[in-house]
């Protein structure tokens, strides 16, 4: 009896360091929106590039308008601040649900982590895109996104990790495919954050 006693005292102080460590309030429910709406960008990108306003070419040597080139810009920047918005609503939704403070040292350090690659990254993008090196855009987005959730998952659940890793895998695949950056790039913020959110909501959130 005695033992059995030890064993949950232990598992109590184990999960109470993990609790202490670790910021897991974040929604699983939350990485499959936003591959919903990484899909729907991607949707909207394609039409833009190949429909709307580019100006010819063959699928491999495109030459993309300005126009298009905002038009772009505006779409990305929505999925990600909407991405943001729906990440933070139900991870503080989940937080409250389970009577967990949502912004304490853990998350703090948790989005310090995740910021610098990703606005690392994006200063980066910006100053290709007003090169008109357009090319890399999709790779790297993907790539300093990966690399955002590799530097911000020890501070979280350790999915995000192999989330991250999965990321940076498909962006160095696209940086040899550069003709298929959009396929890509809704594999990586599409598919990818579906099927992690998924496993995620299941694993931890669905109780």
């Amino acid at each position: 009896m005695e033992t059995k006693d030890y064993l949950k005292d232990i598992q109590d102080i184990k999960q109470m360091m993990t609790q202490s460590s670790r910021f897991i309030s974040l929604s699983g429910l939350s990485g499959v929106l936003a591959g919903v709406y990484s899909l729907i960008g991607a949707w909207l990108a394609y039409k833009t590039i190949y429909f709307d306003t580019s100006t010819g070419g063959s699928y491999r040597d495109l030459v993309i308008s300005y126009d298009a080139v905002y038009r772009l810009l505006i779409i990305g920047t929505s999925v990600m601040i909407l991405s943001i918005l729906t990440g933070l609503f139900l991870s503080l939704r989940k937080a409250t649900k389970e009577k967990e403070a949502f912004w304490n040292p853990t998350s703090k350090r948790l989005l310090i982590n995740f910021l610098i690659p990703l606005l690392t990254g994006g200063f980066f993008i910006v100053f290709l895109i007003e090169k008109n090196i357009l090319e890399l855009v999709a790779p790297l987005t993907l790539i300093f996104y990966g690399l955002a959730c590799v530097n911000a998952s020890k501070y979280t659940l350790g999915d995000v990790r192999y989330l991250g890793i999965s990321q940076i895998l498909i962006g160095l695949l696209s940086t040899w495919f550069l003709s298929y950056g959009l396929l890509f790039w809704a594999l990586g913020f599409g598919v990818c954050n579906i099927l992690y959110g998924s496993i995620m909501y299941f694993k931890y959130d669905r109780k």
